[in-house]
């Protein structure tokens, strides 16, 4: 393929993921054009960034990558990760041989792992082209020994965007919420950022116009963003010009801390899956950006059918201001999910759940945001022959989907196990499927084959010294395809 058509075909990639060439929905009439005019294709290429992982030189991060095996795409392709200061233009890595990955993956469906510990963990930035790009993953983990936010910090490392919510973040004095934005590109980034706590907006002048430089990552204390203390805020991260990745890394004095993922964009529904069964304390976080007040019902799925929590049977959230319900010890011993949706009108809202396991002084705390379906597939690196535990639920109506876990990253062979889950259920999976010989870190690949939608998270529990670490990540879709208009594809032909 030449460079023309490489070109035009990451324009078009570009293109779908601006204009939504993968959204769902629509009437039959355009669904009919739609296959006529577009066919899925594998993406050819894909960007992830890794944000600083800590400042304290107690820490040790890990990072996994991983690719799906798939059909369609090219036979050969390279994945990588580098300091995000490292990632030059083209003609600029020739002249700096320093520039050397952090870590590269070869071929899909084999995961490869490296590690860092201390203070001196920078931003990473990771590329992956060809075979290696379709469905594309990595995975940090930190454990921090002691000190503030002492745990497990876990994330999956994001593409840049332009717009992110964050409901969930604090400015408490007992709280260090930092917002790390890191820019990939060649020019500079202007973002905004706007707080709102229970009364309505509580964003500082400093919170406009924030500078990230080039090839640069910018963390920001929330609290020097806000004009006064709120134990609960929604974060809306917007940038003027250019893009960014955002992400939100919580630390509390007492119960520990983790990275606080994006919530999924504002609906008028929402499913946060995978609250663990031994959960001690839940604090739901929502927020509507819109003009009119949302009234939602509030259901749990169970692992036996949907329930409504006695005296949480809903919520209500005030225009522009952050609402938050302590819902105590919710799945009273059962794994569950919280379903959210509209009582009378729609209103489009975000939410996220802040999950406390243990007690006393052994506490320790994740966040799961309101998570987009599975979709197509779904990935998740990380995962270790002890502590993972993967939830799935079908809010609507049953749906069957196969598990499929990768090699380990120091041998092992593929495992793949089919699982119903019931409408209106959670099935947690205490024991996914491990390779056969496993050495290492796996990845674990959810793929629906049939019935209604399914949403899902992983935890990633590792108990050290009677306090339980843990991490939740979401399963968004890995977005591992793009719709490609027929012309551009015809056109992509000629060039060739």
């Amino acid at each position: 393929m030449n460079r023309t058509t490489q070109s035009l075909i990451a324009v078009v990639v570009a293109l779908g993921a601006v204009t939504g060439f993968a959204a769902f929905g629509g009437s039959d009439a355009t669904d009919d054009a739609g296959a006529k005019a577009a066919a899925r294709l594998p993406v050819e290429r894909t960007s992830l960034l890794c944000p600083v992982p800590s400042s304290s030189d107690l820490a040790e991060t890990s990072y996994t990558a991983f690719t799906p095996k798939g059909d369609g795409a090219e036979a050969k392709g390279k994945a990588e990760l580098l300091p995000v200061s490292k990632a030059l233009t083209d003609a600029a890595k020739e002249k700096d041989k320093k520039a050397k990955p952090f870590l590269t993956q070869k071929a899909p469906g084999e995961p490869v792992a490296g590690e860092e510990s201390g203070a001196e963990s920078p931003a990473l930035i990771g590329t992956a082209d060809g075979a290696l790009a379709p469905g594309w993953t990595v995975q940090q983990t930190t454990t921090y020994a002691a000190g503030s936010g002492r745990g497990m910090h876990g994330t999956n490392c994001t593409a840049p965007d332009t717009d992110f919510w964050f409901p969930g973040a604090s400015t408490a004095k007992d709280r260090s919420d930092y917002i790390h934005l890191t820019n990939p590109d060649d020019s500079a980034a202007v973002v905004d950022v706007e707080l709102f706590g229970p009364d309505g907006e509580i964003t500082s002048a400093v919170g406009d116009s924030i500078q990230v430089q080039p090839h640069s990552s910018v963390p920001v204390l929330l609290s020097t963003l806000a004009d006064k203390k709120a134990t609960n805020v929604t974060m809306h991260v917007t940038a003027r010009s250019g893009r960014v990745a955002a992400a939100v890394q919580s630390s509390d004095e007492k119960l520990g801390g983790d990275w606080l993922p994006a919530s999924a964009d504002p609906a008028d529904s929402l499913v946060l899956p995978g609250i663990p069964k031994d959960a001690t304390s839940v604090r739901l976080v929502a927020y509507t950006p819109g003009a009119d007040d949302a009234d939602l019902k509030v259901q749990l799925a169970s692992p036996t059918g949907t329930i409504t929590p006695a005296g949480h049977e809903s919520l209500q959230v005030k225009s522009g201001m952050t609402a938050a319900v302590d819902l105590g010890d919710v799945t009273k011993g059962e794994a569950g999910s919280l379903v959210l949706s509209p009582t009378d009108r729609s209103v489009p809202v975000v939410a996220a759940l802040r999950v406390t396991r243990g007690k006393g002084g052994k506490q320790e705390t994740a966040f799961i945001p309101a998570t987009p379906a599975v979709g197509a597939r779904s990935t998740v690196a990380d995962n270790r022959a002890k502590g993972s535990t993967l939830s799935l639920v079908a809010p609507e109506k049953s749906a069957t989907v196969k598990v499929t876990a990768s090699a380990g990253t120091g041998g092992g062979s593929p495992a793949t196990k089919t699982y119903t889950v019931k409408g209106g259920t959670t099935l947690e999976i205490a024991d996914p499927p491990k390779p056969a010989g496993l050495k290492g870190a796996y990845a674990l690949t959810v793929e629906p084959v049939s019935g209604g939608p399914v949403y899902g998270s992983r935890m990633l529990s590792v108990p050290e010294e009677g306090l339980p670490m843990f991490t939740v990540q979401p399963l968004p879709d890995d977005r591992g395809t793009v719709e490609v208009p027929k012309a551009e594809r015809d056109l992509a032909v000629l060039q060739k």
